[in-house]
C-alpha cells in the first residue's frame, strides 16, 4: 500500500503549520524566495507550497479576522511522515502526508484526516485541518487524493520526487505517466494518471488515515499499536476535500468516528443533485451572458464589469447564432440565458458569486480537465483537444524552463492555467466551439466519448454515510462555484431520508473561496466560511468526548461587515451552542 517513508523534523525556526511564516509571512504578497531559482531545497519548497496553500484557501489579509477572531497560525514544533499510496487498480500513487506534532497527546489519541481542496498538492487542506487540529495536539494526515502539482514535464522527461525537487522517473516519481518518445508539453495527475481519482476519493482518504496510524506507531513505538480502536479520527475538507470525506464516510467498519465537510463537491442520486461537469460546462457557455442581466447588478468586482462586458455581449450574440439563447440583442439574450440557469436551478446568490469564475475562466478550465479524467484518457490532447505547456509571448507552446520547473510543485493549484502552465485549445478553433464540444460530452446521447465520460462520472457518486456516523455539513448559500443546491442540499436530504445522522449549516452571505475576500468588494460582501468549518469541529470533538449534543440544523443569518470594516464576531452570527 505504501511505498518508502520520508521523516522529516520541523522545529525552531521551522514548523508544521506554517513552516516558520507565522501570521505575518503568511499575509507577504510575495512567496518565500528560493536562495537558487533554478535548484530550490526541499525545505524552500515545502515553505514556499505551505505559503501558497495557506494563500489560496483562508483570507489572510488584515481586518478579515484570521488569527485573532478565529483560526490559528501557533508555531507548532513536530515532525513529517510522507510516502506514496497506491488504491488497488490505480495507475498513479497519491501522495499522503502525516504530521505529528511534538505535542501529540498520547493519552487522548487523536488523527485529523483530511484531502485536499481542488486539485491541490498535498499541503491543499493545510488551513483547514491542519489549523485546528495541530495546536489541539492532534496528529494530521493529508492526501493529495490523486491529483496535486507533481507536474511532469514531458519535453525534458522530468517530474516531481518525494520531496519536491525535480528528478528523472529512474528517481522514483510521484507521477510518471509513461509518456511517448518525442512527446511535448506539461502533464498533471488529474488529467493524464489514466485514473479517474475521483471514484477513489474515499480510499485515497482511509488510506491517509491508515499511514497515520503507522507513522504514529514510528514516532511513539513505547506507545504502539495505534489503530482505529484505540485513536480517534475525524475527517474534515472543504470543496473537493469535502466531497472526499463524505465519500470516506460510506465505506465499510468502525473506523471513522465522525466527518465535517464544507462546501462539498458531491453527487448522489436524486433529491436534485447534479454532476460537477454538468453545471460547469453549462455556467461556461451561459454564464457570462446570463451575468448581463439588471436582476444581478451589481457584480461583485473584480472581474471588472466594464472589462468584460464587452466579451460577454459577445458570448450573447454567438449563443443566439447557436440556438442556445433567444433574443433580438444583448439585453434579451442576457435574459434568456438567465432563465435558463435559473430553471436548471441556479440561484440569483450563485450566479453573482459565480461572476468570479466567470471572469476568470476557470469554468473552461475545470471542464477540460475533468472530461480527461472521467474518459481516463491517455496522454495527449483530451477529448476536446486541449493540450498544456509553457507558452512564449505569442502565446504559443515551448518547453519549459529549469526554473519554472522547479517551482511547479509549490506554486500550481493542480489544474493550469497557473504556475506558467496554460491550457492549449486545439489549432483552428475557437472560444465558443472550444465550449460546445465539452458541453456536447455531458448531451450528446448519441457520441461514444461522452458516454464515457457519463459512466465516469457515475463512478463518482457517493452512498451514504455509515449508521450511526456524526457527519455535519456546512455550506454557504452563495456557493457560485459548487453551489449547495446541486451537493450539500441533495446529500442531506438522501442522508436523513436513510436515517442517517446528518447536520446542516447553512451560512448566508458565504462564497466559494475565502482567499478572495482580501479583495475589498467580496471582503465587503461576504463573510469566510472557515469559522463555521472549525466550530463545527469544535462541537463534533465536544461530542464524541461526551460534553454535548451534535450542533444542529441552522441557517445562519450573517451580517456582511461592509466596505472598509473589520471582520467581527457578530458579523459571523455562530448558532448558540
Amino acid at each position: 500500500m505504501f511505498g518508502s517513508t520520508r521523516i522529516t523534523e520541523h522545529r525552531g525556526h521551522d514548523d508544521l503549520l506554517t513552516a516558520g511564516l507565522g501570521l505575518d509571512g503568511l499575509r507577504a504578497m510575495t512567496p518565500p524566495a528560493f536562495a537558487d531559482a533554478a535548484a530550490p531545497t526541499p525545505a524552500e519548497l515545502r515553505r514556499r507550497a505551505l505559503w501558497a496553500n495557506w494563500r489560496g484557501i483562508a483570507d489572510m489579509a488584515p481586518g478579515g479576522g484570521y488569527g485573532n477572531l478565529y483560526g490559528s497560525t501557533v508555531a507548532v514544533p513536530g515532525r513529517e511522515f510522507s510516502t506514496f499510496a497506491t488504491v488497488p487498480g490505480a495507475n498513479q500513487p497519491h501522495r499522503v502526508l502525516v504530521q505529528v506534532p511534538d505535542a501529540f497527546d498520547l493519552e487522548r489519541r487523536c488523527v485529523v484526516v483530511t484531502a485536499a481542496s481542488g486539485s491541490r498538492g498535498v499541503y491543499g487542506a493545510i488551513a483547514v485541518a491542519g489549523a485546528w487540529g495541530l495546536p489541539k495536539g492532534c496528529a494530521v494526515a493529508h492526501t493529495d487524493k490523486g491529483a496535486g502539482t507533481d507536474y511532469f514535464d514531458l519535453d525534458s522527461g522530468q517530474g516531481v520526487r518525494l520531496d519536491g525537487t525535480v528528478g528523472t522517473v529512474a528517481d522514483g516519481l510521484a507521477f510518471a505517466p509513461g509518456a511517448p518518445a518525442g512527446a511535448r508539453g506539461v502533464a498533471f495527475k488529474h488529467a493524464h494518471s489514466g485514473d479517474n481519482p475521483e471514484a477513489d476519493w474515499g480510499r485515497h482518504v482511509k488510506q491517509a488515515a491508515q499511514f497515520a496510524l503507522q507513522s504514529l506507531g514510528t514516532a511513539f513505538p513505547q506507545a504502539a499499536p495505534f489503530t482505529f480502536d484505540n485513536t480517534r479520527v475525524i475527517a474534515v475538507g472543504i470543496s473537493n476535500g469535502g466531497g472526499a470525506v463524505l465519500r470516506a464516510a460510506e465505506l465499510e467498519g468502525d473506523w471513522l468516528d465522525a466527518v465535517v465537510a464544507g462546501e462539498p463537491n458531491v453527487l448522489v442520486e436524486g433529491h436534485g443533485s447534479r454532476a460537477l461537469y454538468d453545471y460547469t460546462t453549462e455556467a461556461a457557455l451561459l454564464m457570462p451572458c446570463a451575468l448581463l442581466h439588471p436582476s444581478l447588478a451589481p457584480l461583485p468586482q473584480p472581474p471588472m464589469t466594464a472589462q468584460v462586458a464587452p466579451l460577454w455581449a459577445a458570448q450573447c450574440a454567438t449563443l443566439q447564432k447557436a440556438g442556445l439563447v433567444e433574443g433580438a440583442d444583448t439585453t434579451a439574450q442576457a435574459a434568456s440565458a438567465y432563465q435558463r440557469l435559473h430553471d436548471a436551478g441556479w440561484t440569483d446568490e450563485a450566479l453573482r458569486a459565480g461572476a468570479l469564475s466567470a471572469g476568470f475562466d476557470l469554468w473552461r478550465s475545470v471542464a477540460a480537465t475533468y472530461a480527461s479524467a472521467y474518459t481516463r484518457a491517455a496522454l495527449g490532447p483530451s477529448p476536446c483537444g486541449y493540450t498544456f505547456a509553457a507558452v512564449d509571448a505569442t502565446g504559443k507552446p515551448r518547453a519549459a524552463t529549469t526554473v519554472e520547473r522547479a517551482a511547479w510543485w509549490s506554486d500550481a493549484s493542480g489544474i493550469p492555467p497557473g504556475a506558467g502552465v496554460q491550457a492549449i485549445p486545439p489549432a483552428g478553433s475557437n472560444p465558443m466551439t472550444d465550449l460546445q464540444c465539452l458541453r456536447a460530452l455531458w448531451t450528446d446521447a448519441n457520441d461514444a466519448r461522452a458516454a464515457k465520460l457519463r459512466q465516469g462520472v457515475a463512478q463518482t457518486r457517493a452512498g451514504m454515510p455509515r449508521a450511526g456516523l456524526p457527519v455535519v455539513v456546512v455550506h454557504g448559500t452563495s456557493d457560485g462555484l459548487i453551489p449547495m443546491a446541486f451537493t450539500s442540499v441533495p446529500y442531506v436530504a438522501g442522508a436523513k431520508a436513510s436515517g442517517r445522522d446528518v447536520r446542516f449549516w447553512q451560512v448566508r452571505n458565504a462564497q466559494h473561496f475565502d482567499g478572495f475576500l482580501g479583495l475589498p468588494d467580496y471582503a465587503a460582501r461576504y463573510v469566510p466560511l472557515l469559522p463555521y468549518v472549525y466550530a463545527a469541529l469544535d462541537r463534533v470533538q465536544a461530542h464524541l468526548d461526551g460534553n454535548g449534543p451534535l450542533p444542529a440544523d441552522a441557517v445562519i443569518a450573517t451580517v456582511p461587515r461592509g466596505a472598509g470594516n473589520a471582520l467581527e464576531a457578530r458579523h459571523l452570527a455562530m448558532p448558540a451552542e
